[in-house]
């Protein structure tokens, strides 16, 4: 799929979101195209790391504003987040520019996230009369504390790479131009480690939130179902696109 562009070398599988036009915003296509690469991986004993990053001057922009209007029933997102929080296979990001909603809550559940100096971060779920996803609501709290969680999911405001590193959602902040090259070479570290051992620590370090996190998944996907049918989200959606018009 053009959309999502994958290759894999040296053990790593490279899955590149690639909609420049759209700032890598996800359609239900691209969630599909981005589940199979993990399950894949998953199944393929050859294939140790898998590496997310975005195209141009952003990693995602989210959900496809379009796809809620149109198909409120899709079950693709929901089915990108479960294969992505079950991974077993360690998952490197390097976050090359603007991340929202979906392209912040999937960060939570790699294991090494990079980020360009510039890229910008926002959790928009309340302003779009949504609630967060992914196991956000767990998860966040336990990385950054919940003052900034709460900062960060209830204001809805956009925030630095910098200081998504302060939240513990990203490892470390490097210049533009040295992101692909140092977030690789992280993925090339894990892919030359011993990969049963490398996968079971995985297992051992989410062990104790797994349960939780699927739990929780499951709450807000029953909540944001429910949300993206009231009259409420739909007047918020309508509202949005007639200003782009």
């Amino acid at each position: 799929m053009k959309d999502v562009i994958t290759s894999r070398e040296q053990g790593i599988l490279r899955a590149q979101i690639n909609r420049l036009g759209k700032k890598n915003a996800l359609t239900p296509g691209m969630y599909d195209a981005l589940r199979e690469a993990i399950e894949g991986a998953d199944r393929d004993d050859d294939i140790r790391v898998i590496f997310i990053t975005g195209s141009g001057d952003s990693f995602s922009a989210g959900n496809d504003l379009n796809s809620f209007l149109s198909d409120p029933g899709s079950v693709a997102p929901a089915n990108f987040i479960k294969a992505i929080a079950s991974a077993g296979t360690p998952i490197v990001a390097a976050v090359n520019g603007v991340a929202v909603g979906v392209g912040v809550t999937m960060l939570l559940h790699c294991d090494l996230v990079y980020a360009a100096a510039g890229a910008i971060f926002r959790l928009p779920f309340i302003d779009l009369g949504l609630v967060p996803e992914a196991a956000s609501t767990y998860l966040l709290p336990r990385m950054a504390g919940y003052g900034r969680a709460a900062e960060l999911l209830l204001l809805g405001e956009a925030f630095s790479a910098e200081k998504a590193r302060d939240c513990g959602i990203v490892n470390e902040v490097v210049a533009a131009d040295e992101l692909d090259a140092l977030a690789w070479s992280k993925a090339g570290q894990l892919a030359a480690k011993p990969p049963e051992a490398l996968r079971r620590t995985k297992m051992l370090l989410r062990r104790g939130s797994a349960q939780v996190v699927r739990e929780t998944i499951d709450a807000e996907l029953e909540i944001i179902a429910e949300r993206l049918v009231s009259d409420e989200v739909r007047g918020i959606m309508e509202a949005f696109f007639a200003g782009k018009n």
